[in-house]
């Protein structure tokens, strides 16, 4: 019995050797089309990065250290724009370098001007086109950017939808901060049980931050106005 399983085994495994081997033979000429077609996409893909993406990324972030220095120097109208100079402008580098690691981050530096400027519907843009995959830390301060703005404009409902975005990363640094903001844009709207809620999640999982000193006044005052 043992014997027959096992011939019936082998069988079974030369049959579908036997299937694949026919398969191949009839479309032999669409798998080497394939790979070939794999092997062409891969290397446009490499000669695409190294003599197109990489220098202009190099490009872009000598842009980004003029842009850096009018920003520090909280001169954010030249930064976002440039000095009519040597320097073309965080939010032209975000356009025109759109592709590059650099390009991206003009859009995070961009979208912080605009905030300062007073500028919130374009600060949200630039901040939405931000990809922060690369460093998580600037994209919970970008999505808090935006919730910011959109604040601004009274907009509570998409504010509650990023500041959401910025604290439920659980980011240590910077999620009590997220946590707070929100809490009080629903004690604006009188949602002052949403606002409690956060306010808790504030003292029980985030002792140790400042924002939670004197949390329990926040507490108190939305418990008071119910």
């Amino acid at each position: 019995m043992a014997e027959k399983e096992k011939n019936d085994g082998i069988s079974e495994i030369q049959e579908a050797i036997s299937k694949t081997e026919l398969f191949i033979e009839k479309n032999k000429n669409t798998i080497i089309y394939v790979i070939v077609g794999i092997v062409l996409i891969a290397c446009v893909a490499f000669l695409f990065n190294k003599y197109y993406i990489q220098p202009r990324n190099t490009d872009a972030q000598n842009q980004m250290l003029k842009g850096q220095e009018y920003f520090e120097a909280d001169m954010f109208k030249e930064a976002l724009n440039g000095d009519g100079k040597d320097f073309i402008g965080f939010a032209e580098i975000a356009d025109e370098y759109s592709l590059t690691k650099s390009g991206n981050a003009a859009n995070a530096y961009a979208a912080i001007c605009n905030y300062k400027l007073g500028k919130y519907a374009e600060a949200i843009e630039f901040g939405k086109e931000f990809d922060g995959n690369d460093d998580i830390n600037l994209s919970v301060v970008i999505n808090g950017l935006i919730g910011d703005s959109y604040v601004n404009l009274n907009q509570y409902s998409d504010a509650h939808k990023y500041f959401a975005k910025a604290y439920e990363t659980n980011n240590e640094a910077f999620a009590a901060l997220y946590l707070k903001k929100d809490g009080e844009v629903y004690e604006a709207e009188k949602n002052f049980d949403k606002a409690i809620e956060l306010y808790n999640k504030i003292k029980n999982e985030y002792p140790q931050s400042g924002e939670a000193q004197d949390i329990e006044k926040y507490i108190e005052r939305a418990t008071l106005s119910k």
